[in-house]
């Protein structure tokens, strides 16, 4: 069996592994075993695994496998250097067996060597060694390796380029084999038996490129004589001249396998001679998989002709990676399942033995039961015999014989026949009181009798008979099948009768007790069995199970409702945010409930017919899920959800209200869903071919002439109401300016108007204005963030009375206030600006009846808000003059507010007046200098220089807080612009409004048509060829047709138990006999294919499957989980009465 690569087989690995792996990062690097290793490489939509087995192997694969609970320190040192890093490059060193890959173009590079071995190498850049598998000391062959050292590639086979292929190579090579052959015969050793293979092994040698399974082959394609021996060649130049064609075939094969994308590869197989049995009757093993009927035994990616004709089976292969895949996993899996099957076995083995053991301590109490009765039975019968047996036994020792003398008395007797002595067995058990007597059962005696009365007279039989009879060997010896019964000579008959009876009744105690005893100790058995092989098995890896590639739409919650639409569901911010600029087209639907944590769902409509109205129970069935996934599930509350049309939803938002990742806006009408059932379903969803899709048929994919005449008339009713709201906002659109997207990373405000929560449900759990499915934190200072939450509140303010606003938020409906108008923001700004007037607090006007001049508010940073009463109006236009003043331009901030004046400062007192000019008299000569040494002499200079610093530190703080703000402020009029833009290009692509020298490339309305919604079934039929199972949570009421399903309601157990439970029911299903169809053929039976794609899956993958936190399991047969079976046995015996009643 082959067991490493060839140089052909790395040079075809490594020219697939550059096409496959190139423009790919490494995700992780993982250890399978102390020579194994996993590396994981990924780009967006795209996966995959490389397998390295040192000295060995290294192939993409396409199965999991167990990885180690921690990575050793060599596969640590590989992630600290290779982890996130693209790979650039993958090539062959020379011809060598070593594979090179380069990571960022070449600053990192791995060197895996299959020779020898085996070896793996990190160097950097400049091939010094970073980390190593194995260190190596210097040798004959090799050089020293070590981490440190600098990695030697002069010294690889044909590193600088391959040798032309000539005849003086060859003639070279042939003579250095000779050579050889003539060194080995000098020195005397033991000379092997000349092969037929020896001319390949010497062109091996000295044509490294070529392996010898490929020269051979090209022997057989050339017709050359491969037993000939390298002197005969050497020696003749028409050999050579043909050998040198042969070598060329093998180049010309070598260089036609590599020009392709991807090489085919051929296993040869050998007929498996431990499968004997039919398919039907093999062997299972663990899995489910039967015995194999063939054993993989080579792998090459030509196909060899010198194997054509031999017991060889070829299986083909698309791909040089999946055959080597194929090769080795399967050898793998083997091992594995036969490691399985043994540990399982021995378990069996233990308990068996311990089930015997019980089983014949009972059977031997019960043998003693029956043997007590039965000797008891017997001394009953011959009553009269016994007596005369222990009268006489007895007798004799009354006379004062010796022991051994009346043993000789009773054979002396029985050799005269004497009835009595003959029923004493020999010998006496004097010294225990007790004497041995052979006694007939009653019913053998009656056999006995039987037989005497049906035997027949011999004097009929006739004379030759008789001599036949002669002439025959002498009967056997009769058994003897009296009992042997131990009397006790100091009792009488029937008190040795009874004392068998009493054992007889001792032992059937002793049984119960046994019995009993016996049961606790199986089940502590067996409990110690199942957790030492459960123990083992966690020791030991899991089977080899393909990896399942996941379709695009399994990364959102979705599901196919009952009419065949795709609902998809974001799990959070982000997804809701890609769901909408990718996949909410024309035709589509948004559907929410307003309700805290309800995710945003959309329903794909059939691209061909984008107007077709969406059925209302794919339209229940999406509000049910976004319903399930709020709150609502653990508080069990039964809410509502609502739907509204794609071109109703945008991110657009009136200036200074922010909307956060995954919120959106909904203009127009929400249409309310009846309250929706908590109740969802997790189920199977199979993937058939394209041969079957024959046989199931979807209903919006059949009846195309409904759907298209439902959609005319439903795209004339939706026209009318376009054209109506189209006239409503052009009554109210005041500018495009504030109509575009806030892509600033802040929370929204959750403010709402009254008015509006009064219209719509006014439950606690309805979410505020804007909807929002994830938190989000805030980059923002908080000036701003009050700043916008004021701007806000004014333009909630002012858009209530408008009843043509066509904004609407995702709480309510449309806002309807008061009839008459309020004046705008950016209106007040310029009212304010004009006319100059401001309306005063009652200290101004206090002061100015006074004839004094009003001096500065306490908050000149801030001039709008004035201390002291005001009327309702004045607030009003307090607040309106502060949003103006922060819409415009900060520097008009900064030219309304003035600093302090000294025009109206008072005159000093008298006193202070006199004291003032004595000190300017005392100072009149000292200069600035002097007064400045004189205060920093005094200590008071330094008070005044820290608060000068301290005021320059706050000037340039707030002109730093300034620029940052003017930063932002830019960035957020760049990144409006580019929303603004995003935006007006979906509207136009919604609407149908696309120039004639456009070209809108919908690459996810493609591939939804591409992914082909009727591929996935959720009961197959027979004959149906399954492809894929794939797990789905769903509404009940979209699982009808499904055939594995299992609902789930409100509860308290953890999901990822609940899944737990849900597939080792499935699993217990498909080993039930009752329950499986081998043939499947029964579609309500499970199926072999159906269990082994469901046990395909990992755990851990489908756990995001389910988008609720805590479940409970309604199943048929269930356990505490509350199942359907177990509420059932429950009815019969309650212990607790309903509402309002009392134990009994």
């Amino acid at each position: 069996m082959k067991q490493r690569f060839s140089s052909l087989d790395v040079k075809v690995i490594a020219h697939e592994l550059s096409k496959s792996l190139c423009s790919l990062r490494v995700t992780n690097i993982y250890d399978l075993s102390s020579r194994i290793f996993l590396f994981k490489f990924h780009k967006p939509d795209h996966r995959e695994q490389l397998i390295v087995d040192s000295g060995f192997r290294c192939h993409l694969t396409s199965y999991a496998r167990s990885t180690a609970a921690a990575p050793s320190p060599f596969v640590a040192r590989l992630r600290k250097y290779l982890k996130t890093r693209r790979v650039t490059s993958v090539s062959q060193i020379g011809t060598d067996r070593i594979i090179e890959f380069q990571f960022s173009d070449g600053l990192y590079r791995i060197y895996l060597e299959f020779y020898a071995g085996g070896n793996i190498v990190l160097t950097d850049g400049d091939l010094n060694i970073l980390a190593i598998l194995r260190s190596v000391d210097e040798g004959a062959e090799h050089e020293k390796l070590r981490v440190g050292l600098q990695y030697n590639l002069s010294l690889r086979q044909n590193y600088g380029g391959v040798p032309p292929l000539t005849k003086e190579r060859i003639k070279e090579g042939l003579r250095k084999a000779i050579e050889r052959q003539q060194d080995t015969e000098a020195t005397g050793k033991k000379a092997k038996k000349p092969s037929r293979d020896a001319l390949r092994k010497a062109l091996a040698v000295s044509m490294t490129e070529y392996p010898p399974l490929l020269i051979d082959h090209a022997m057989n394609l050339v017709k050359f004589d491969g037993s000939l021996k390298p002197d005969q060649v050497f020696e003749d130049e028409s050999l050579l001249d043909k050998l040198l064609l042969v070598l060329e075939e093998a180049k010309k094969i070598s260089e036609e396998i590599t020009s392709l994308d991807t090489a085919k590869g051929y296993i040869l197989a050998k007929p498996n001679p431990a499968f004997t049995t039919p398919q039907e009757e093999a062997p299972e093993i663990e899995g489910g998989n039967k015995a194999s009927r063939l054993l993989y035994d080579d792998f090459h990616p030509f196909r060899p002709r010198q194997f054509e004709n031999s017991e060889y089976t070829f299986l083909e292969f698309d791909g040089f990676n999946k055959t080597v895949d194929e090769f080795f996993s399967s050898i793998e899996g083997q091992k594995l399942e036969s490691r399985l099957h043994e540990r399982e076995m021995n378990a069996k083995k233990k308990l068996d033995h311990a089930r015997q053991e019980h089983a014949k301590r009972i059977g031997g109490l019960q043998q003693v039961q029956e043997l007590n009765f039965r000797k008891a039975e017997a001394i009953g019968a011959n009553i009269d015999r016994v007596q005369e047996a222990i009268v006489a036994v007895n007798g004799l020792i009354g006379q004062g014989m010796d022991w051994v003398e009346i043993a000789h008395l009773i054979e002396r007797e029985q050799a005269q026949r004497n009835a009595v002595a003959q029923l004493i067995k020999l010998p006496l058990k004097l010294h225990e009181n007790t004497i041995t007597l052979l006694l007939d059962e009653p019913n053998l005696e009656a056999e006995d009798e039987g037989y005497e009365t049906s035997s027949v007279s011999e004097d009929s039989e006739s004379e030759e008979e008789k001599m036949q009879k002669k002439k025959r060997k002498p009967p056997p010896k009769p058994v003897d099948k009296r009992l042997t019964i131990d009397i006790d000579l100091g009792l009488t008959p029937w008190a040795n009768a009874s004392q068998y009876y009493d054992q007889k009744k001792s032992a059937a105690v002793k049984e119960e007790k046994t019995v009993l005893a016996s049961v606790k100790a199986l089940k502590s058995t067996e409990k110690k069995v199942t957790a030492d092989l459960m123990k083992g098995l966690k020791q030991e890896k899991d089977i080899l199970r393909p990896v399942r590639k996941q379709n695009w739409f399994e990364k959102y919650m979705y599901f196919i409702s009952s009419d065949g639409y795709l609902v998809l569901g974001g799990k959070d911010a982000q997804q809701n945010e890609i769901l909408y600029r990718k996949y909410l087209k024309k035709g589509d639907v948004y559907v929410h409930a307003d309700l805290h944590g309800a995710a945003s769902v959309i329903i794909k409509n059939n691209p061909s017919t984008p107007d077709a109205p969406i059925p209302p129970s794919t339209l229940s069935q999406a509000g049910n899920l976004s319903v399930a996934t709020s709150d609502a599930w653990d508080s069990k509350a039964v809410m509502s959800a609502w739907w509204v049309n794609s071109d109703q939803v945008s991110k657009t938002a009136p200036t200074g209200e922010y909307l956060v990742p995954g919120g959106f806006m909904i203009r127009g009408k929400k249409n309310f869903l009846p309250p929706a059932q908590l109740v969802l379903g997790f189920a199977v969803m199979f993937q058939i071919s394209e041969e079957s899709k024959a046989k199931h048929v979807k209903h919006r994919l059949l009846d195309e002439g409904a759907s298209e005449r439902a959609a005319n008339a439903g795209a004339a009713e939706f026209q009318a109401k376009q054209d109506k709201e189209e006239a409503m906002e052009a009554t109210s659109e005041s500018g495009s300016d504030e109509d575009f997207p806030d892509a600033k990373l802040e929370s929204a405000s959750e403010e709402s108007d009254g008015e509006s929560d009064r219209e719509n449900h006014g439950n606690p759990l309805q979410s505020a204005r804007v909807l929002q499915t994830a938190q989000s934190g805030q980059d923002s200072d908080a000036e701003e963030t009050h700043e916008a939450s004021e701007m806000k509140g004014v333009e909630a303010q002012e858009s209530e009375p408008q009843e043509s606003e066509p904004r609407v938020d995702t709480a309510g409906s449309p806002s309807d206030g008061d009839p008459e108008p309020a004046p705008s923001v950016a209106s007040s700004a310029q009212t304010q600006e004009k006319s100059g007037r401001r309306h005063l607090s009652a200290r101004e006007r206090r002061l100015l009846r006074k004839g004094e001049t009003p001096g500065p508010t306490p908050n000149t940073s801030n001039p709008p808000s004035i201390q002291g009463p005001a009327t309702d109006d004045e607030e009003a236009n307090s607040e309106a003059d502060e949003t103006a003043s922060k819409v415009n331009a900060p520097s008009k901030r900064s030219q309304t507010s003035k600093p302090p004046g000294n025009a109206n400062k008072g005159l000093l007192p008298r006193g202070k007046r006199t004291k003032v000019k004595k000190l300017a008299t005392k100072y009149a000569d000292q200069d600035e200098e002097d007064r400045a040494l004189a205060l920093r002499l005094l200590g008071s200079k330094a008070g005044q220089e820290a608060a000068e610093a301290q005021a320059q530190a706050r000037i340039s703080k707030e002109k730093e807080a300034l620029a940052q703000k003017q930063r932002r402020r830019e960035q957020h009029l760049r990144t409006q612009a580019l929303g603004r833009a995003t935006e007006e290009a979906r509207r136009a692509v919604l609407e149908g409004e696309v120039g004639e020298g456009e070209e809108v490339i919908d690459e996810e309305a493609a591939r939804l048509e591409l992914v082909g919604l009727d591929s996935f079934i959720g009961r197959p039929l027979p004959g149906d060829e399954l492809l894929t199972a794939i797990p789905v949570c769903a509404p009940w009421s979209a699982l009808a047709a499904y055939k594995y399903k299992v609902k789930l309601q409100p509860g308290v157990t953890k999901k990822g138990k609940a899944v737990k439970e849900i597939l080792s029911r499935w699993d217990a299903a498909g080993k039930d006999p009752r329950a499986l169809d081998k043939k499947s053929e029964d579609v309500e039976r499970v199926w072999p294919r159906e269990i082994e794609l469901i046990k395909n899956w990992k755990e851990a993958e489908i756990y995001g499957v389910v988008p609720v936190g805590k479940v409970r399991i309604m199943m048929a047969g269930g356990s505490g989980t509350g199942s359907a079976g177990g509420a059932a046995k429950a009815k019969g015996k309650s212990s607790r009465g309903g509402r309002g009643s009392k134990k009994k």
